[in-house]
């Protein structure tokens, strides 16, 4: 009996948790939620972060250029006949025919005419532009889950705008053939309300398959499988942008990552000069030398020779003068190139922060007409609808304002989504991360 009473408090409890599960997995989906799991997800984002793991290995291998460089060498040689080998000066007189010899050998640069410095600075820049890439890469994800955010409520908010279409035309055929067949009104009343019902149906079918392509490519964009069902909260409304052009410009100038890429391109640029300089000029380099040789592979029998210098080497080839400036021409037309890019960059953005407002207050604009023609269609029904009951209207009215009620809100929806949607992009276009 006991065991019994445990199989089914653990079943109860297992069914439970599948109830809390299922609850969970059917709760909206938010728009801060939707962005994390984009965030979290895209590869694109994720290829940029390892940009800047590449770029810190390519900055710490250029700070290695700094210290000194160690080099080994161990060597076997047989000879003919015994031989005298090792330094001028003295040597060592083989008893047979087999030398070994070991040689290292320690480098230190002292100066190679502000190469290495130059080098180093131009990889550090290198991880700060592949960082502003991030960022870059990171306001692109932002803004293609808030577009298809509003794009999946606008295809809902006309999926419910058809649903009420067909509602309304199904409504004033029945009152329709009520009439007809109390001989009231004639058969092409009612052919006609056939026709606009049909045509509704129609309409129906294209705002869901809307809705599901909508749905669909949001599924795409959070790396989900594309046909995972989901529900996300109705955050359509409307909420007045009240900052003005020049301040949106400003913003978008001290917030926008591209910019400061491009500035870090300049720099970059102007490293590759001071590298591409740094062949006029001579490199000195400090280095010790140690070497031994020995009959003995351990190189340590009885006849032996071993010695160590110190160097200071300097290093000039006089003949690259002329390769080294055309190389230095070189590096200051890609200068100009970056600025070009940067001035070129800074236009495109003001054109974008303008084009992003204006788009915005047009649709804000179209919010307040739409929401007013809804009104104004809402009681152009009812009164035909009133009439048409009196006889005082035909059908062919009262179908004509059933179309023109379901365009008003087609177009309020349309302007409201257009609004959000345009709002977004602006904000994009000024450098802001949302939320």
């Amino acid at each position: 009996m006991r065991t019994r009473w445990s199989v089914g408090l653990a079943l109860g409890i297992l069914l439970s948790a599948g109830v809390v599960l299922a609850q969970e997995s059917q709760k909206p989906l938010t728009l801060e939620e939707s962005i994390k799991i984009a965030l979290d997800r895209n590869l694109k984002l994720h290829s940029s972060m390892e940009g800047v793991a590449g770029s810190e290995f390519r900055r710490k291998a250029a700070m290695t250029d700094f210290f000194a460089k160690w080099t080994g060498q161990y060597g076997y040689t047989y000879y003919n006949s015994p031989t005298v080998v090792g330094f001028f000066g003295g040597g060592v007189t083989g008893a047979d025919r087999n030398v070994y010899n070991l040689g290292t050998t320690v480098s230190q640069p002292l100066f190679a005419g502000g190469s290495i410095l130059s080098n180093y600075r131009l990889e550090k820049l290198g991880v700060d532009v592949s960082k502003t890439d991030v960022e870059t890469v990171k306001r692109d994800i932002v803004l293609q889950v808030r577009e298809g955010y509003f794009n999946i409520l606008r295809a809902e908010k006309f999926l419910d705008v058809a649903r009420q279409t067909v509602k309304q035309f199904t409504a004033q055929l029945e009152v329709t053939r009520a009439f007809f067949e109390v001989g009231i009104v004639p058969k092409n009343d009612v052919l006609q309300a056939e026709v606009r019902l049909a045509n509704a149906k129609q309409g129906l079918v294209r705002a869901e398959s809307d809705v599901v392509l909508a749905k669909a490519s949001f599924n795409s964009l959070l790396r989900n499988e594309i046909n995972t069902p989901f529900h996300i909260i109705d955050i359509l409304s409307y909420a007045p942008f009240k900052l003005p052009f020049e301040e949106s410009l400003k913003e978008a100038f001290e917030k926008r990552p591209e910019i400061k890429a491009a500035g870090l391109k300049i720099e970059q640029a102007k490293e590759g000069v001071k590298i591409a300089k740094s062949g006029f000029f001579p490199t000195i380099n400090l280095s010790g030398n140690y070497s031994r040789f020995s009959e003995e592979p351990t190189l340590m029998g009885d006849l032996r020779s071993e010695r160590w210098t110190i160097q200071g080497i300097a290093t000039i080839t006089l003949g690259d003068w002329g390769k080294t400036a055309h190389k230095v021409g070189e590096s200051k037309v890609k200068v100009t190139q970056a600025e070009d890019a940067k001035v070129q960059l800074v236009e495109g953005i003001t054109l974008d922060v303008k084009n992003g407002h204006q788009v915005m207050l047009v649709a804000e604009k179209n919010i307040g007409v739409a929401e007013k023609a809804i009104e104004q269609a809402e009681e152009n029904l009812r009164m035909n609808e009133e009439r048409y009951k009196h006889q005082v209207a035909t059908a062919t009215d009262v179908l004509d304002a059933v179309t023109l009620l379901a365009q008003a809100r087609v177009n309020y929806y349309g302007a409201l989504s257009d609004f959000n949607i345009a709002k977004a992009r602006l904000e994009r276009a000024m450098g802001r991360m949302y939320p």
